[in-house]
């Protein structure tokens, strides 16, 4: 046999060995993307006790958002740039690690409470990514939960809030 075909036939075998190893990373990227690892989406159930609810509840009990985010997240600094707008209603920002000591929101005369080295309350919300929100209402219970990556998206979750919770801001 020579060199030629020797090489023709190991740069085939190459290209084969190639050609299963993108297969299979189409395949997993296809299973994430569908979920199909999940056996729910990301988030607490609809209709289920928000974990920590009890400390975290505002005084007197209303509608909140609790805001997960990340220090080093420019999206979350946005995020809670877009809440500081909405001053009527009662948030949380919570961090997994430490709360960035200027977490306040831009031009907010009052500021979110935050709570930093909440990776517990991260796992129990069944967290995965950050900016990710949660609208809980007066009782409780989980009405909205879904990854907030904008402005935008913050505002859409805010049409989940019951029409009794005072919503200020532009």
């Amino acid at each position: 046999m020579s060199f030629q075909t020797s090489a023709l036939i190991l740069s085939w075998v190459a290209i084969l060995l190639l050609a299963l190893v993108v297969s299979g990373l189409v395949r997993q990227v296809h299973a994430l993307s569908s979920g199909a690892g999940r056996s729910r989406p990301a988030g607490p159930p609809l209709g289920a006790t928000a974990p920590g609810f009890e400390w975290l509840r505002p005084e007197p009990p209303a509608p909140m958002v609790l805001l997960f985010l990340d220090a080093d997240c420019g999206v979350c600094a946005e995020v809670l740039d877009e809440a500081g707008r909405h001053r009527g209603m009662r948030w949380r920002a919570l961090y997994r690690t430490a709360a960035p000591a200027d977490a306040a929101p831009l031009g907010s005369d009052t500021p979110i409470p935050s709570y930093g080295h909440q990776a517990e309350l991260f796992d129990r919300h069944d967290v995965i990514a950050a900016p990710y929100g949660v609208v809980v209402g007066a009782d409780g219970r989980v009405l909205a939960a879904e990854t907030v990556g904008s402005r935008a998206a913050l505002r859409g979750l805010l049409s989940h809030v019951p029409d009794s919770a005072e919503l200020g801001g532009p």
